[in-house]
């Protein structure tokens, strides 16, 4: 070194020496530069190639979950298919949470134009020199660009790494071009994921502390804001001393940022946060019924060409989340009841062949099974296997439910619980919308109703006497009532609220016919397919619970149907309405006829089969108990002025049964109804709009002769209290005409 500053010569022969290497190699270096220079033209052009559009970057669309909501406001769940986010503008967002955002994410956001050049590229020569790409140097816009156009990809190496930060680097100028800060701040904090499944600040609110974003505390924003580093690792649920220290931190910054004062960053500090008790995504207080929601919405989305799952729709329904809420109460109440007493006279020692079909088809229908090729050797393992065994039992011998509310005035569901699984449903078996079982005497009020109809009047009599019905393919039916008994003459009345089999055969087969009770059915809004056979009289066509109770809400409804509804409006993300549904009124039954029945059907809670409702419901009510052969099937549809619900329990396998008469409607469904009812009607939230049914000017009560069923004379010994269509008045008694017809003493009334 010392002689090349002290030799002239020296140095001289050393560029000559440089100036023969250049002259010599120069034809390879300016190869060489060409080389690179074409490289990074290829590699820009590589890097712009993977950069939204103009027309992606001025309407960004972000992937929306799909809210579902009561009629009473509640969210009741949502629809996503990787990403659960609902939007929320910028005037909802409180104020803390974007100054904590601010002052811990990107403390110059106000001052940059989307990436801070110093920063970015000094992060670059750091990476270069550690010989690895490290995250850093993003702006909030450079995050946003990151999540909003999906550049980072997983395994990415660090080629990708550095190809992805010069992508966000040209497109956060861009977001920075066309939107306001405000703009930029109000996508971020609803584009930016929030760890446990859920993106932007609405769906973390709801999912940490189960609120609306605007009611979110200055630490609970905070504490979201501090989670964003790494959702992960500061998940307040299952790392919460991490996570507070995080959220100190948080605070501390907006302190030091002038954007919160020390006394509210110590009130902060010292509050106790109360978390969503759900650590993954809720199902929410009515999955069976969301789930029907869905299976229309699939079909309505051929027509409007939306994505449920994408784009953000708002969808109102008819559920009440109350009414639900009680709902699942009472289920859960009754089954425990009807669950124990069950478990103790159920056995499966003589039921051998029962059990054996049960645990082949379940072992059949197994993952292990359809999974392996040796089908033969898992089905004698399974079968040989006694946990899987106790586990067939304890699943076959489960009491099923389906039980439906419906607004009888406007059709629409108020509540419905699909199944005993309503906590852990996501997709399967609706008990309410997807069985068909005979409703056995719940059916009875739709023979009863055609004779009324046709101007029989309750008070009509008939034989309650064996009956023997000649059938087509030439063998005989001889129904029974329910007690073997028989008697002497029924009234309609009497035999509805008694569920009298025999006598409710006679009325089809002398009063009415197999047709006109198909006819009045179908009108009354039953869909399923009813064979015009004398036994539907006994319930023995297949339906399902949704559409008996709607029938009866024909009843309630003074004679006018109005369909099964659960979706009012279909809002897209904007609130633009895509569809808005008014339902159809149309009558179907007279005033007259419907109450009549509704008067009937008191009855029948009061006095007779459904008694056992008035253990926990005493508000007027009307309806009809239904039992099926073996206790295979328990029934109660019912209603009240303002709401109709029906109840079916019994088991998944008809093979297994209640086998006794707790099977029974009155005892196995009935006290569901009632104690929903009690509960809706207990709610002083829930106005009861019309206490008591109103009888219609058609309809006359008088008094009648105890011994004729005829309008009484003055001279009848014994009357009664009945009431009739004013088309069709009962004759006089004929029998009591003069003082010398009565037998006895003074008459009587009651």
């Amino acid at each position: 070194m010392k002689k090349y500053f002290n030799d002239p010569q020296y140095r001289e022969q050393l560029l000559q020496r440089s100036r023969g290497f250049l002259r010599k190699y120069r034809k390879h270096f300016f190869a060489l530069l060409g080389v690179l220079l074409l490289l990074m033209v290829v590699y820009y052009q590589y890097i712009i190639s993977g950069l939204p559009s103009l027309e992606e970057l001025e309407n960004p669309k972000p992937e929306l979950a799909t809210k579902v909501y009561s009629v009473d406001g509640e969210i009741l769940g949502t629809f996503y298919s990787s990403k659960n986010r609902m939007y929320v503008p910028y005037d909802q967002i409180p104020q803390h949470v974007v100054d904590a955002l601010i002052s811990t994410e990107d403390k110059n956001f106000y001052s940059h134009w989307g990436v801070t050049p110093w920063r970015f590229l000094r992060a670059m020569v750091k990476n270069l020199l550690a010989l690895r790409l490290k995250e850093g140097a993003s702006t909030i816009t450079q995050q946003l660009a990151r999540n909003l156009y999906g550049f980072q990809q997983a395994n990415e190496n660090t080629f990708d790494k550095a190809t992805r930060k010069f992508r966000e680097f040209f497109t956060s100028v861009e977001i920075e071009k066309n939107f306001t800060k405000r703009e930029i701040v109000e996508m971020y904090l609803n584009e930016i994921y929030f760890g446990r499944s859920v993106y932007g600040i609405s769906a973390a609110a709801g999912m940490y502390f189960g609120k609306p974003v605007e009611e979110l505390t200055v630490s609970e924003g905070a504490m979201l804001i501090a989670v964003l580093n790494n959702p992960a690792y500061f998940n307040p649920i299952r790392h919460p001393e991490r996570a507070t220290a995080r959220r100190n931190l948080v605070l501390a910054l907006m302190v030091q940022e002038g954007r919160l004062s020390p006394a509210q960053a110590e009130a902060a500090r010292n509050e106790v946060l109360v978390y969503s008790s759900n650590e993954e995504a809720p199902l929410g207080l009515a999955p069976h019924f969301v789930e029907y929601v869905r299976q229309q919405l699939r079909d309505k989305a051929e027509k409007y060409g939306f994505n449920i799952y994408r784009e953000g729709l708002s969808i109102y329904t008819t559920l009440d989340s109350r009414m639900q809420a009680y709902a699942n109460r009472a289920v859960d109440e009754h089954l425990l009841e009807k669950q124990e007493q069950f478990n103790k006279i159920w056995s499966w020692n003589r039921r051998g062949a029962v059990l054996e079909r049960i645990v082949d088809r379940a072992a059949r229908q197994s993952s292990l099974y359809r999974r392996t090729a040796n089908k033969d050797s898992i089905l004698a393992v399974l079968k040989n296997d006694q946990g899987f065994i106790d586990s067939v039992k304890q699943i076959a011998q489960s009491i099923e439910v389906g039980f439906v509310a419906i607004d009888p005035k406007t059709g629409g569901i108020r509540a419905m619980v699909g199944g005993r699984n309503y906590r852990t449903f996501r997709y399967g078996l609706n008990h309410v919308t997807q069985i068909r079982r005979q409703p056995g005497s719940s059916f009875k009020p739709f023979v009863y109703t055609v004779a009324i109809d046709n101007g029989y009047p309750p008070s009509y009599e008939l034989n309650n006497q064996p009956i023997t019905i000649n059938m087509e393919d030439g063998t005989e039916w001889r129904p029974q009532n329910f007690e073997g008994d028989v008697g002497g003459k029924s009234t309609m009345r009497s035999a509805l609220t008694n569920s009298l089999n025999l006598v409710t055969v006679r009325v089809i087969t002398d009063l009415v016919t197999p047709d006109q009770v198909v006819e009045y059915a179908t009108r009354l809004g039953i869909k399923s397919p009813i064979p015009p056979y004398y036994s539907i009289s006994l319930g023995t066509a297949q339906v399902t619970p949704l559409e008996m109770t709607s029938a009866f809400g024909v009843f309630a409804n003074e004679g006018v149907l109005v369909e099964p509804n659960s979706i009012l409006r279909i809002e897209d993300k904007d609130g633009n309405v895509i569809e808005e549904n008014i339902p159809e009124r149309k009558e179907v039954l007279s005033k007259e006829t419907a109450y009549i029945m509704t008067n009937m059907m008191e009855d029948v809670i009061n006095l007779g089969s459904g008694l056992r409702i008035r253990n926990f419901f005493h508000y007027p009510a009307a309806g009809k108990t239904g039992t099926t052969q073996d206790y295979a099937d328990a029934w109660f549809v019912g209603y009240t002025p303002q709401l109709a619900a029906g109840a079916w329990v019994g088991f998944d396998d008809q093979s297994v049964n209640f086998n006794s008469a707790d099977g029974q409607g009155g005892r196995a469904a009935a006290p569901l109804f009632g104690r929903f009812m009690k509960y809706v009607y207990e709610d002083k939230t829930i106005p009861i709009t019309q206490p008591y049914f109103k009888m219609p000017n058609g309809v006359e009560r008088d008094t009648i002769c105890a011994d004729t069923k005829k309008l009484a004379t003055e001279f009848c010994p014994v009357k009664m209290t009945e009431i009739f269509n004013s088309k069709y008045p009962p004759a006089k008694c004929d029998l009591h005409i003069s003082n010398d017809s009565l037998d006895t003493g003074d008459p009587t009334e009651f």
